[in-house]
């Protein structure tokens, strides 16, 4: 049984999924279903990432082979900022529930704390910020959080959702939240890696019963194969896989620097949603929760802070959307 974490809903999620941010959609299917037999049962997916029906093709075709029961996979899927109105928000979670086929979600989320004007979705192009093909124009939405929060909570009791949570926001928010949330926010999935530490934020979360999930734990690696924009932060940084105290953290524990970055999150009981296309490096990102670091590892990794943030839009958006500032 791999490692899981306890929401504050009671529900259990694996401290290990797969994340399928680019996945490209041709392939979801089959890269989920062969996750699962390598033992993935945790998938991390969004609206935006516009791969949500071929990745429950995947589960559905495990579940029907036999590899597992849907009670044994965790669906994490996200809303997009496009629908953050009361009743925009309940029907994109019911459509997206029926793309994913499963007959509910297990852990639904804010994916960004911002509202953007509606834009139907067959209108919808990845990346999702923008409102035209030519990726300049930006509309925000006067949708308060506390609106998007109760629609979220609607979710839950219409038995779409079993957990509800949020991506990408700063204490504020969570504090905010906390002030009219009828459903408690079981999870909080942020950037986290190395260069990226933001001990405080974590801090509180777990103060707060509320259980961490990191993106992007290898920091640049995710994003150099992005548009330049997005990648402009990530081409001059070293390789966290290529940093000293990673390096010499693997070769004393006998494993890959890749599992040594995974190991540092979920150490401290923080969730990890990893991607490859490679099967063995899909087994060893899932075998990060049998050994330990060294209290003076975790201390040499966590030092590598530089508060460098990758997924800002804030800094890659022509109109920037300055929401972690």
């Amino acid at each position: 049984m791999s490692a899981t974490a306890v929401l504050a809903s009671g529900c259990k999620m694996p401290l290990v999924g797969f994340g399928l941010w680019k996945v490209p959609a041709a392939s979801a299917s089959d890269t989920v279903y062969n996750a699962i037999k390598v033992g993935y049962r945790l998938f991390d997916g969004a609206y935006d990432y516009q791969n949500e029906k071929e990745a429950g093709d995947g589960i559905r075709r495990a579940i029907s082979d036999g590899i597992v029961k849907r009670e044994d996979i965790f669906v994490t899927t996200k809303l997009w900022n496009n629908y953050h109105s009361k009743n925009q928000a309940l029907e994109m979670a019911k459509a997206q529930n029926e793309a994913w086929g499963l007959g509910y979600i297990d852990l639904y989320l804010i994916h960004f704390p911002v509202a953007l004007e509606y834009i139907s979705p067959d209108q919808l192009r990845y990346p999702a910020w923008w409102m035209d093909e030519d990726h300049k124009v930006i509309k925000t939405a006067k949708v308060p959080m506390h609106e998007t929060w109760a629609a979220m909570e609607e979710v839950v009791d219409a038995g779409i959702a079993r957990s509800i949570g949020i991506s990408n926001a700063q204490a504020q928010t969570i504090y905010d939240i906390m002030t009219y949330a009828r459903h408690p926010i079981s999870s909080l999935q942020i950037e986290h890696h190395p260069y990226l530490v933001q001990p405080e934020l974590i801090q509180m979360a777990q103060e707060n019963g509320i259980i961490v999930t990191a993106y992007s734990s290898f920091g640049p690696q995710s994003f150099l194969e992005l548009p330049p924009a997005f990648r402009e932060r990530a081409k001059d940084m070293p390789l966290l896989f290529d940093v000293d105290v990673v390096k010499k953290a693997a070769e004393r524990a006998g494993k890959t620097p890749a599992q040594i970055l995974l190991r540092w999150a979920t150490q401290r009981n923080i969730a990890v949603i990893p991607k490859s296309n490679n099967v063995a490096r899909l087994q060893q990102n899932l075998e990060v929760t049998d050994f330990d670091l060294k209290a003076d590892e975790l201390g040499a990794i966590a030092a590598l802070d530089r508060g460098l943030r990758f997924n800002d839009p804030g800094f890659y958006l022509d109109k920037p959307l300055r929401i972690f500032a």
